[in-house]
């Protein structure tokens, strides 16, 4: 649909809604102006090369979910996903003893990455049947998918199951014909499926699913793809989403991002938005080596973090809810009766073996964090539905390097935070940041924590735990709260309040579990 020739939309949105950076990787024409995608050969050309990647990034799914299902008899064998390097090592880091001592974003290709099992730690094994289903719904979709990944409670369980069978009419009420495979994962309690589509160009992806699927926009197509594209990328987190449509008889959500918005994102944490979503198991549908390379140093970054979170001795439980925690601490729905209050501990304690097959690689390439449990001598201990014991090292040097390797927009918040504390000179700390925004030009093995990070890990942990809640809370709550904002806008009234009910709904299934809950406990007691 074309758009309209006024551009008075950017002038009146402008006053009312935050505005992002413009990607630099694409560029939206002005609404007045309509793009020619050429000739009709040339976009079945196009159509056709853009099938041929969509299949190879779902194979290279696929394997890699096939590795991670087959490889996971020893610690070692999980170790060697993120550390180590097979025999046909890629030209472009043949020079590299460690993946992580210099990131190349520049990679074209799988084959590029450091070694033939990176990041397949990313892959969670699933049901067949279910995953099939779910890679279906990229498919349904003409526009260009290069990246995509299922996530939320429709897909990993946050509760134990029930006992209870919905009936055809229940399930028929959620997904109007839901394949058997969907009904039987989610056991009786039909959800919504959420999915994050990552496109190389928003207009242009916008252009095409607005001719094929219009009824899933709001009246905020009717400006054309040019508005819609406005509005994802310059408002909130850089996300347009289309919930409660419905797609090969299923009902889903689905969201739609640049991929430089995506990378960016898992790289630095400009915003955590979909970075912290992917701190959590999800199913990628579709892989994209630049995105596995950049999630590999999200899930890193959130490691540390976490390990900066926490006591020197502590359990898998805790870490990973430390972990999961990250992306609610600014999250505005948290603070209102919008979502499950024991949300972070429902997702832990029902998928603690996914998340130990997400960050067990990581955890074994750390120097100052190990298992310290008995447990992990049993054969096939991974798959173990157990709370292992770990403990980490509190040397300040190290603890000053996990500082110095943390995302670049995180770590300079939190420099500002304790610059204010230790009245640092501010052309002191100009100097520091100059030299931090050089980085890039060095190897990531010399990013070493000095005297700074070291005065900020030696501060008292409950005041540094504060200061790193604070500056997440920074990070996230001015993009989720636009984002939330935006709802009505691209989603519309209806389908906005009826995802409000949803939420309260669920907020007030919490309180009333959390309730039941401490009277037993209160029982037991007495």
């Amino acid at each position: 649909m074309a758009a309209p020739t006024s551009n008075r939309l950017p002038f009146l949105l402008r006053g009312r809604f935050p505005l992002r950076p413009r990607p630099t990787t694409t560029r939206p024409l002005p609404l007045g102006t309509a793009r020619r995608y050429g000739t009709n050969v040339e976009d079945k050309n196009e159509l056709d090369k853009e099938s041929r990647e969509g299949a190879q990034h779902d194979a290279a799914a696929d394997q890699a979910t096939d590795t991670s299902r087959s490889d996971t008899k020893s610690a070692q064998a999980i170790a060697d996903e993120a550390s180590s390097r097979s025999d046909s090592e890629s030209s472009v880091v043949s020079d590299l003893k460690d993946w992580e001592t210099n990131p190349n974003f520049k990679i074209e290709s799988f084959s590029d990455l450091p070694h033939a099992n990176f990041g397949v730690n990313q892959h969670i094994p699933f049901d067949a049947e279910f995953k099939e289903v779910l890679k279906a719904i990229p498919w349904a979709f003409r526009a260009p998918i290069r990246y995509a990944f299922a996530y939320g409670s429709g897909v990993f369980p946050q509760s134990k199951s029930n006992g209870k069978t919905a009936t055809p009419e229940e399930v028929k009420a959620i997904h109007p014909k839901c394949p058997p495979a969907v009904a039987r994962h989610q056991d009786g309690t039909p959800k919504m499926i959420d999915f994050i589509f990552g496109v190389s160009h928003t207009q242009h992806w916008h252009s095409l699913n607005m001719k094929q699927h219009r009824d899933h926009y709001s009246g905020l197509a009717t400006l054309g793809s040019g508005a819609v594209s406005y509005v994802q990328d310059r408002m909130g987190a850089g996300v347009y989403f289309n919930p409660y449509v419905v797609v090969n008889g299923i009902l889903i959500k689905y969201g739609v991002v640049l991929l430089k918005t995506l990378e960016e994102d898992l790289t630095n944490w400009d915003t955590l938005y979909l970075a912290g979503r992917l701190h959590k198991p999800v199913k990628i549908l579709r892989d994209d080596p630049k995105i596995r390379l950049a999630n590999q140093i999200n899930l890193l970054s959130a490691l540390r973090t976490a390990l900066l979170l926490l006591p020197p001795k502590f359990t898998e439980e805790e870490l990973y809810a430390t972990i999961a925690g990250i992306s609610y601490l600014g999250d505005p729905r948290m603070a209102l009766p919008t979502e499950n209050p024991s949300k972070v501990k429902n997702i832990v304690g029902n998928n603690m073996t996914n998340f130990r097959r997400l960050y067990l690689p990581l955890i074994e390439t750390l120097p100052n964090v190990e298992f310290n449990d008995p447990g992990t001598s049993a054969k096939d201990w991974v798959w173990e539905a157990s709370n292992l014991n770990l403990a980490q090292d509190m040397d300040p040097v190290k603890r000053g390097n996990m500082v110095r390797r943390l995302p670049r927009s995180f770590r300079s918040r939190l420099y500002f935070q304790y610059q204010r504390k230790f009245a640092i000179p501010q052309l002191e700390f100009n100097k520091m940041m100059e030299e931090s925004k050089n980085e890039d030009s060095i190897s990531f093995k010399r990013r070493e924590g000095g005297g700074f990070e070291r005065r900020i890990v030696q501060d008292d942990p409950t005041e540094l735990r504060s200061y790193i809640r604070e500056v997440i809370k920074q990070t996230i709550s001015w993009p989720a709260t636009t984002q939330s904002l935006k709802g009505p806008l691209t989603s519309g009234w209806t389908r906005t309040w009826r995802y409000l009910m949803e939420k309260m709904a669920k907020y007030r299934e919490g309180k009333a579990k959390e309730a039941e809950e401490k009277e037993e406990s209160e029982e037991k007691k007495a």
